[in-house]
């Protein structure tokens, strides 16, 4: 699809329509020749892009800066590395800003600081008006950079819409499962594990109570083949239970009633905390944390009721609480209950920093002169 929105190949049928300059990164190194240095391509792809040699003159300098790969600019390609490929590449298609740009996965290559640094380049460009392809199966990526998401599998569209919606889809296919609403069939018989805890007063282990508490999500995505239900949660912050909102600082502990409807070895319970533009601030579970407990958990029939602490250490906003139950079969996970955004926290202001997560910053002075 990308090489046919390019020109690179002609559709069998139909017709693609496309106004103004087209830039695209769409293999390493395609479109340079590896026998010219770094300064040879670079106005040699630009001219490509139609721009001529006065053009490219004017944005030389902003090019190279931006590829910032030293004296190797005037070296053959054919010696850089892919990653040194990856920054000319996408300095050149960036700074003769296009008027379409399409990005498939290239930025994966550079570092850290070379992909936020286009990431904000990226931002520019659409600002200004370009319209930008990214292809990308990293789901952060998408939620945080597009405003509209296309998902295909096997060149058929599956989804499309807002990127937390179509990313939710992508990880249903991710784990090869189709989307089953969770069952929660009639209450069986068999033991349950206590708890002692007071965070659990209150807490159903008998019927699903989830989607009648304080803070429940009622547009949760909740998938899985119902062999385990998340019946239940309690969460108390501050000392007070399902607090409407929850201040910086705070202890936050939240209660689970997990049902087993079926002999599962090893269940992974999952936690992810995601901010509500979708971004994940937080994540971990069972496996991650080392909980060796869980190994003996699992029996059908059983409810088990879980007990998860943190540190509330957010800035002012809303976030969601996504939890899932799961096991593993080799190196296939088998999701039986995940409930997406299930759980929304709002957290107050606090004066003591700004930013997305208190990281208990410290300062000290001393005055070694008058």
């Amino acid at each position: 699809m990308l090489q046919l929105i390019c020109g690179t190949i002609s559709p069998t049928a139909g017709s693609v329509v496309t106004h103004g300059r087209i830039g695209a990164l769409l293999e390493l190194g395609s479109g340079f020749n590896p026998e010219f240095t770094g300064r040879e391509n670079v106005y040699m792809n630009a001219a490509l892009l139609g721009l001529t040699s006065a053009e490219v003159d004017q944005r030389y300098d902003d090019i190279a800066a931006f590829a910032d790969i030293g004296e190797f600019i005037d070296q053959p390609v054919k010696s850089y590395s892919s990653g040194m490929v990856v920054r000319l590449a996408f300095a050149v298609q960036a700074q003769v800003e296009p008027d379409i740009l399409i990005v498939d996965e290239a930025l994966a290559v550079g570092d850290a600081r070379f992909q936020a640094k286009c990431f904000e380049q990226l931002k520019r460009l659409k600002n200004r008006g370009t319209s930008i392809l990214l292809v990308s199966h990293s789901s952060e990526q998408i939620v945080t950079h597009c405003s509209q998401a296309i998902l295909l599998d096997h060149g058929r569209q599956v989804s499309s819409g807002a990127p937390r919606d179509v990313v939710n889809v992508y990880q249903d296919l991710l784990f090869g499962k189709e989307r089953q609403a969770a069952a929660d069939p009639a209450k069986p018989s068999g033991p349950r594990i206590e708890a002692s805890s007071l965070v659990h007063a209150g807490l159903s282990t008998d019927a699903e109570r989830f989607g009648e508490r304080p803070g429940y999500n009622p547009h949760e995505y909740r998938w899985g083949d119902g062999t385990a239900s998340i019946l239940d949660f309690h969460l108390v912050a501050g000392g007070k239970s399902h607090p409407s909102a929850i201040e910086s600082g705070d202890t936050v502990l939240l209660g689970l009633a997990i049902r087993f409807h079926r002999n599962i070895v090893r269940p992974v319970l999952g936690v992810t905390i995601k901010t509500k533009e979708g971004v994940t601030v937080y994540g971990a579970n069972s496996e991650t944390l080392n909980c060796r407990e869980f190994v003996d958990f699992g029996a059908a029939g059983s409810v088990l009721v879980v007990e998860v602490s943190f540190e509330c250490r957010l800035a002012v906003g809303d976030y969601f609480i996504s939890l899932g139950v799961a096991a593993r079969e080799g190196e296939q996970v088998i999701p039986h209950d995940r409930r997406y955004d299930a759980i929304h926290l709002q957290v107050g202001p606090c004066p003591r920093f700004f930013g997305l997560a208190d990281l208990d910053l410290g300062i000290s002075a001393k005055q070694v002169s008058s």
